[in-house]
């Protein structure tokens, strides 16, 4: 018989380990808590707007690729993909002169080496030193690193990766501020190259300089944007994934992971059996059995809440001693007319990184003012985001993982501290972009604060993206995908291996591939997936 799978949670990572499950030739039910999938990647409209709730910066262009054409398809027939320039837009505090002067960071590496140089004569050498390596530890990553379970560390053991072991234990023991620092003296250079740090749900003074690979991706590579935004990726491997046969179940909202004793000799006692779940608003208890069972929820959620304390391989205590990345509030905005001020992308960054991250990380904890905030404009680049004449923004504040700054809402409604911290920025991007009356032509308000991560995705203490990429919880230090207690149980999303971001969460699910084939080899799967999963069996 054909084995069957239950995958829990409807994100970018449950859909595609579904899609990929199914081409693999398993039964696949995919359950959705929410009326749409999506998780973080969720999309919401009011008169005329349409915001990405979540990720807005297309990074990797590869690995999504790489997922389609393992599905038979491509990123060229599912997306419409422009490429930015500038891929964005920096304004400083800098000297406190406003409107702030912008860095406007271009689509190549001539162009920003250039950049550089004139912002900092002679920084030019240092700066192709820098993108050399950023280019060279990103293929590295990508080939031993990034599609590998860890289950075994002799695939590691290749001549390409004991050449590097010098440099590589290196950029793992100094930071990515020491490291850009290095290479720059410019304050304001120096945040460029430290920014991504965010993306990983971390700070460039505590993440491993073996990060500054993302520079690669946005001065080198540059940056792209699918038209609809990543509401129609989301819907392209939706599609993919129902096409494939996998049967989606929204409105499902699992309680519970089924076991079963497992028989004496196997290395766990328990093995899963299926899940229990409610539908809709219905209290009625549903039983679904599988074969195995994928969570592609939140990994404390999923631990702690779905199974019973003795079947847990990442308890309370483990959580305990690991470092959450931000949580943020989140500010949607329909403008009237509009903003040529701000790029499709914008970044304000505050003078202090210092003091601004430490009080997101560092205890007693409390919220940036001013914060170093992030503002996306898609109706630059998307005519279908905003009515026309109109302007979207998505604007990003980072705060600390903490559920108590409260929840957000439409029209001002948000927990007080969200709103505060809403009204803070508007009032910043007016000033720091020079823009003084946005306030004033805000027609569509709405907030998302920490309590919301929690309770709408389950998030571990609120967070946005998942557990910060410091050096104890990267690469093989991160949770694994895989229960060491329950047989057949199996994780996927930005909580596990290899992390936080979308492109990570797509890689997660072919791990997930590879580990049920017993596949421990370090690069990607070859295009397309081929079926290894006898359905007459």
């Amino acid at each position: 018989m054909t084995k069957s799978v239950v995958i829990i949670g409807g994100g970018i990572a449950g859909l595609a380990s579904a899609a990929l499950l199914a081409r693999d030739g398993y039964q696949v039910t995919l359950l959705e808590k929410h009326k749409e999938v999506g998780g973080r990647a969720g999309t919401w409209e009011k008169d005329g707007f349409r915001f990405d709730t979540g990720p807005s910066w297309y990074l990797m262009p590869e690995v999504f690729d790489h997922f389609y054409k393992l599905m038979g398809t491509s990123s060229d027939e599912q997306l419409k993909l422009s490429k930015l320039n500038p891929g964005y837009r920096v304004l400083f505090e800098d000297d406190g002169v406003y409107p702030a002067r912008p860095i406007d960071v271009l689509d190549n590496r001539e162009d920003n080496l250039e950049l550089f140089e004139k912002i900092e004569p002679g920084s030019r050498p240092a700066m192709e030193r820098y993108l050399d390596s950023a280019k060279d530890t990103y293929e590295m990553a990508k080939k031993r690193f990034l599609y590998t379970s860890f289950e075994k560390f002799g695939p590691l053991v290749r001549a390409d990766v004991l050449r590097r072991t010098p440099k590589l234990t290196k950029l793992l023991q100094e930071s990515l501020h020491k490291f850009a620092s290095r290479h720059v003296s410019d304050p304001r250079l120096q945040q460029i190259l430290g920014y991504p740090a965010v993306f990983l749900g971390s700070s460039p003074f505590i993440t491993p300089s073996m990060y500054h690979l993302m520079s690669y991706l946005d001065l080198e590579d540059g940056v792209l944007y699918a038209q609809g935004g990543f509401n129609r990726v989301i819907e392209s491997i939706r599609d993919i994934a129902v096409a494939e046969g996998v049967n989606l179940i929204t409105e499902a909202n699992v309680s519970k992971i089924l076991t079963v004793v497992n028989p004496a000799g196997h290395k766990t006692k328990a093995k899963a059996a299926g899940v229990e779940y409610t539908k809709g608003k219905s209290k009625s208890v549903t039983t679904l059995a599988a074969d195995i069972v994928v969570s592609a929820a939140d990994l404390h959620f999923t631990e702690t809440e779905l199974l019973p304390e003795a079947l847990q391989t990442y308890g309370e205590s483990y959580w305990d001693k690991k470092v959450s990345g931000p949580s943020a509030v989140l500010v949607y905005l329909g403008v009237k007319g509009e903003v040529p001020e701000l790029e499709h992308h914008t970044l304000l960054f505050t003078n202090d990184w210092n003091e601004n991250f430490g009080k997101i990380f560092n205890a007693p904890t409390s919220v940036p003012d001013p914060a170093s905030i992030y503002v996306c404009k898609p109706s630059a680049t998307d005519d279908k985001v905003a009515p026309k004449g109109d302007t979207n923004l998505f604007i990003l504040v980072p705060v600390p993982a903490d559920v108590s700054i409260g929840k957000g809402g439409i029209d001002g409604k948000g927990s007080k501290q969200v709103e505060a911290v809403a009204d803070s920025v508007i009032e910043q991007i007016s000033v720091w972009a020079g823009v003084p009356d946005l306030a004033k032509r805000i027609k569509v308000r709405r907030t998302i604060g920490p309590a919301d991560f929690a309770n709408d995705l389950n998030s571990w203490k609120g967070g946005a993206l998942g557990p910060s990429h410091i050096l104890t919880q990267s690469a093989f230090f991160r949770s694994g995908n895989i229960s060491k207690k329950v047989e057949s149980l199996y994780y996927t999303g930005g909580t596990p291996i290899p992390g936080i971001g979308l492109p990570m969460c797509l890689i997660s699910a072919e791990i997930l591939v590879k580990r049920l084939r017993g596949d421990t080899t370090t690069e990607p799967l070859p295009e397309p997936l081929f079926p290894t999963v006898d359905k007459t069996a």
